[in-house]
């Protein structure tokens, strides 16, 4: 048990500098955003005032092209309060401060993250980024090109990546994983005790642990699926990619809850995209130029440097855990 907490201690000062710049990068999206949105000229003759009814999201039906004063700024602006309200519930808990956790790493050699939903923010985030960084790249030895769906204005994509999140972590994750659970491991009926669970199935009585992994590879498969599966969608390379990301987020929302899962999903667009869009603004060159510019190069090392302290780490508490049991 020493040992470890020698080790944890070791790894934790590097490895809590890299949450604090990753921490630190996730905050400063948010200005970036707003820029983006209310700044730039991303979107053309396209701005922020642009009918949120003529987005193709309501092609097929009635609303499609109808006349509304709510513009795609307005409704960005909804949902950018709503991710800096999750962002806030982030920092604060559920146990302890997001500081006093980082704390507890490089003094004690105490690594929990269940103690601070950022923690487990940060942390997931560069997983899920090491795990598809991996699959891209043997993908790529078998001539498999992960190909995104190319929006004709980069401000209505924009849009939509920052919508995404939040309508995919509702059905994928608190519809499809959570109802389920709720229904095979509750023994109460309340309404409050549904939305406690469906926030946070830790606070189900989660017994057989196998049925709920079996549900969450389940979903995960269904949500690859659903990236590949519609017209101008991803191409196919992108089908692992997004069942591996759908089962760490269904594992995150198991294991810390909505919070978690939403702000990790939220990560992977807004933030990126982000960045991305800010860079292809001031140096007057595509988004698509802009993943390859030395600026997110760097991001993109930093989260795969941070996802691979993440796996260390886990791998010495599972070896500590055996230790004891045995």
């Amino acid at each position: 048990m020493e040992n470890q907490n020698k080790l944890l201690q070791y790894v934790g000062i590097p490895f809590t500098a890299l949450l604090s710049v990753i921490f630190g990068l996730l905050l400063v999206s948010f200005p970036m955003g707003i820029f983006v949105i209310f700044e730039s000229d991303v979107g053309g003759d396209i701005n922020y005032d642009f009918p949120i009814t003529h987005l193709e999201l309501f092609e097929g039906t009635s609303i499609y092209q109808t006349e509304s004063d709510i513009g795609i700024g307005d409704v960005f602006v909804v949902l950018w309060i709503l991710y800096a309200v999750f962002f806030v519930i982030a920092l604060l808990g559920p146990k302890t401060g997001f500081l006093k956790s980082f704390t507890s790493i490089i003094s004690l050699g105490k690594y929990e993250t269940t103690s601070n939903y950022m923690l487990g923010v940060t942390k997931w985030l560069s997983i899920l980024v090491l795990v598809s960084a991996l699959i891209n790249f043997v993908q790529e030895q078998f001539g498999i090109v992960t190909v995104p769906p190319l929006d004709n204005n980069d401000l209505i994509q924009f849009f939509y990546v920052s919508l995404a999140p939040l309508i995919e972590e509702i059905g994928f994750r608190l519809i499809l994983i959570g109802i389920p659970l709720f229904a095979l491991y509750s023994r109460r009926s309340s309404l409050k005790y549904f939305l406690r669970c469906i926030w946070s199935p830790q606070n189900l009585d989660i017994y057989d642990s196998k049925k709920a992994i079996f549900l969450i590879v389940f979903v995960g498969v269904l949500f690859g699926f659903a990236h590949i599966a519609f017209t101008d969608s991803w191409t196919e390379g992108k089908f692992a990619q997004a069942t591996a990301g759908g089962i760490i987020l269904g594992w995150v929302y198991l294991r810390f809850g909505f919070v978690v899962s939403l702000l990790i999903h939220w990560a992977t667009n807004y933030f990126i995209f982000s960045y991305a869009t800010f860079i292809s603004q001031i140096n007057s060159i595509s988004i698509q130029s802009a993943f390859s510019h030395s600026l997110m190069s760097t991001l993109e090392i930093l989260l795969l440097t941070s996802g691979a302290f993440s796996i260390v780490i886990l791998f010495i508490h599972r070896y500590h855990s055996k230790i004891n049991s045995d």
